[in-house]
């Protein structure tokens, strides 16, 4: 037992409640027996307690009530009972006697209060606790209903595993890069939609053939119910070996996979049967969803806000920025459902590069530009990215949502906001001396100061970074060699930075233009996060 505890003082607490020290199970936790006291009356349950206290104790029903089975919320097939969430709890180690109790006070409440069928709502949000049979790969969202191409993965042992997918080839080779390589073969599939939230049937469940599911499925909608039927006899007509139907709900997606070759009937009227008993008679195996499709990727971490797929994104410089500010915008949908990520670059990735690039050694003596082109495509199939090796003075850019300059070159970041500024948002995004700081100004309003405004404020004392000045300090030897050194941890924190103003920016969150993170400890942030305006008859903003 942890922190001051011992484990005869937990024997000692528990055996006031009635429970019994069974001894120690294979992961050394401390087994118990003992009632749950409800308002129904004593159920006898096993009591498991980690002797770190690090995890909530497991309690289980010995036996499940009639009144509960064949389900009931928040009991596991088993017994065990879900009291509370394991990610929305603090546990402290430092009462291990006095949360246990309270756990077992909390399961106690529970069970009572599903015995009273005062939980009954939350099968809905524990449906696919109770659903889950086997996981299906899903490769896209939002499906129309009807005809969905898919194929199942074929293990050595046999074992089919379907994916469902708005492209074959995408899906193949999303599929290929996680490391599921094995046989594959298209089968039939549907997409049903279906406007009822799904809830376990309480008379009977789990549904085991299309007959239990067509059941279940009429009690909660039966227009989705006959056309699952009619898409069924579809596939049976295309397939004598199975095919997947993929339920579209308000809330969330499921489906289920159906095995035309297994029927509960016996062979002898199984050759006899036809139409809906022969139909009803096939065994199915439950489908729970595994999203492995890029927009489902972006957007999961983010819910509710918008991410960049659709828009046209240009980053100047992949180097010790560039790179991860690349990585990162692409992770936030950057080249996804039509837009594009073009990254400018002429130079080269060397050895010497490595050390804080996005890219490793597999990609030394490669363009900057075409080596992070490889390596996204590679990482996320399906995006769009264009690679330009070329200076960006002579690259033809087009018209972009937004442009941003991470060479942290001041000349060239001039140049850009002479040539572009009057045609799109211009992001700069920069690394203060050795690592002392990094900063980004956005310039997108006419009022704005754009990044020559900054350097001619700075220049007369103006929006200064931190306090006593930058320092300035360079590595290396001679002329070709000289460099300014800092750690990589520096690069992503100005990568960081700039793909935190992006965001903002397709928000519309209308944050301070110039942003500043000061990461040497030593030194203090002399300007706070604010908007410049715009120096009257600036020579790179002004029209």
């Amino acid at each position: 037992m942890h922190m001051g505890a011992s484990v005869s003082d937990l024997i000692a607490a528990l055996d006031t409640r009635g429970f019994r020290h069974l001894g120690r199970d294979a992961r050394r936790w401390l087994n118990f027996e003992g009632p749950l006291n409800t308002s129904a009356g004593q159920f006898a349950c096993d009591l498991s307690v980690d002797p770190d206290f690090f995890e909530l104790p497991i309690v289980k029903l010995k036996e499940i009530p009639a009144s509960l089975r064949p389900i009931a919320p928040h009991i596991g097939g088993t017994g065990g009972i879900c009291y509370l969430a394991a990610n929305t709890v603090v546990i402290d180690i430092f009462d291990p006697l006095g949360q246990t109790l309270r756990c077992l006070q909390e399961a106690e409440d529970v069970l009572d209060r599903v015995l009273k069928n005062e939980m009954v709502e939350d099968l809905a949000e524990e449906f696919l606790i109770h659903w889950f049979s086997r996981y299906c790969y899903v490769d896209g969202g939002n499906f129309q209903p009807g005809v969905v191409p898919a194929f199942c993965l074929i293990s050595r042992q046999g074992t089919r595993v379907p994916v469902v997918t708005k492209d074959l080839a995408r899906a193949s080779k999303r599929l290929d890069i996680i490391g599921a390589v094995t046989d594959r073969e298209q089968i039939p599939a549907f997409v049903v939609n279906t406007t009822a939230i799904p809830r376990p049937l309480l008379g009977n469940w789990p549904p085991d053939t299309v007959a239990d599911l067509l059941g279940w499925q009429r009690a909660l909608d039966a227009r989705c119910a006959k056309k699952i039927q009619q898409r069924l006899t579809e596939a049976f007509q295309q397939s004598k070996k199975d095919a997947v139907i993929y339920i579209q709900s308000p809330q969330m997606s499921y489906g289920f996979h159906v095995h035309f070759g297994d029927s509960v009937l016996s062979e002898a009227k199984r050759r006899n049967a036809r139409g809906t008993k022969l139909l009803y008679s096939f065994r199915i195996t439950r489908l729970a969803a595994v999203r492995i499709d890029a927009g489902y990727i972006v957007q999961r971490n983010i819910p509710g806000q918008k991410t960049l797929a659709g828009k046209n994104i240009v980053i100047v410089g992949c180097g010790t920025i560039g790179g991860y500010l690349a990585d990162m915008l692409v992770k936030a949908g950057a080249g996804l459902s039509g837009g594009q990520l073009t990254l400018i670059d002429f130079e080269m990735l060397l050895p010497q590069n490595i050390g804080r690039h996005r890219l490793g050694l597999p990609y030394a003596f490669f363009s900057k530009a075409e080596g992070m082109q490889l390596m996204l495509e590679a990482e996320s199939p399906g995006v769009q990215v264009r690679a330009l090796s070329v200076d960006a003075r002579h690259a033809h850019v087009g018209s972009p949502d937004i442009l941003i300059d991470a060479t942290g070159e001041e000349a060239l970041g001039h140049w850009l906001t002479a040539h572009y500024v009057a045609t799109m948002p211009i992001l700069s995004v920069w690394i203060e001396g050795p690592g002392t700081a990094v900063r980004a100004l956005l310039k997108e309003t006419p009022e704005g100061a754009c990044y020559r405004c900054l350097s001619t404020y700075q220049q007369q004392g103006e929006f200064p970074t931190v306090e006593g000045g930058v320092p300035y300090i360079m590595a290396g030897q001679g002329c070709e060699g000289l460099y300014v050194p800092f750690p990589s941890t520096v690069s992503v924190q100005a990568a960081a930075l700039g793909a935190d103003m992006v965001a903002a920016w397709v928000n519309r969150r209308g944050e301070a233009t110039l942003r500043t993170r000061v990461l040497d400890s030593s030194f203090a942030i002399a300007t706070a996060d604010c908007n410049p305006p715009k120096i009257k008859d600036c020579p790179a903003c002004t029209s």
